[in-house]
């Protein structure tokens, strides 16, 4: 699509078919150590924030390939959708501004942020691009909530390519929503990605992926070419 056009808050789907606005999406870097590994990170640091917008969430079957890149790599997470927000919040006080869970996919143009980092400059366009968070269906905190022993997986085509459990999180989910809190204001309608276990990979026109955290609404689309 090209030329001007006109923008509101994306209504995300609930399995029960409400609706709700989202405001901001901040995702999480280095939460599971294997991952951080497989890129070279420390394990052992704080956890590294950073943002998409609203506009990148959609909740579809068909995700086009983005422009301008050669290498896009799935990072399936589980997705946390806040009814309140607040500043400077405990733990506990943040599980109490959750709405509902989702699985999502951090869809991220790898050779534009190896670019971007080699050169130092900012890899905003990496992870910010159109169509690069995918999210499923969010259920009710009310009816499900995050445990130790639940698997997070992603496959390609059938092939499974990320297999983890919500244990395994270096940060739990009190602890991120809380730690994130003391660098910024959270308000209702953000949606947190909590970050992705090792085995992320290439994706390419065509394939298609299943992204499932056990008891949540799976998540799956198909890459197509991008429209003209």
């Amino acid at each position: 699509m090209s030329g001007a056009v006109a923008w509101q808050p994306p209504g995300l789907k609930t399995i029960d078919g409400a609706q709700w606005p989202a405001r901001h999406v901040w995702c999480v870097g280095r939460n599971y150590a294997e991952h951080a590994r497989e890129m070279g990170a420390d394990p052992n640091q704080s956890p590294l924030f950073f943002a998409k917008p609203a506009t990148t969430l959609i909740q579809g079957d068909s995700i086009a390939f983005p422009a301008q890149t050669t290498e896009l790599h799935h990072e399936v997470e589980l997705a946390v959708v806040l009814a309140s927000g607040g500043r400077h919040l405990t733990p506990e006080q943040a599980m109490a501004t959750v709405a509902g869970y989702a699985v999502a996919v951090d869809l991220t143009r790898r050779d534009v942020q190896a670019a971007a980092k080699e050169a130092g400059h900012p890899w905003e366009m990496s992870k910010a691009f159109d169509q690069s968070a995918p999210l499923g269906l969010i259920t009710p905190a009310t009816q499900w909530s995050p445990d130790a022993n639940t698997a997070i997986s992603l496959s390609v085509n059938g092939e499974p390519r990320q297999h983890c459990h919500l244990g395994q999180m270096i940060w739990s989910v009190p602890a991120l929503l809380s730690t994130l809190s003391a660098q910024v204001t959270l308000w209702p309608g953000d949606v947190v990605l909590t970050g992705t276990p090792a085995g992320v990979g290439p994706l390419a026109v065509g394939d298609v992926v299943t992204a499932q955290v056990a008891g949540l609404a799976a998540l799956r689309f198909n890459m197509v070419d991008l429209p003209t």
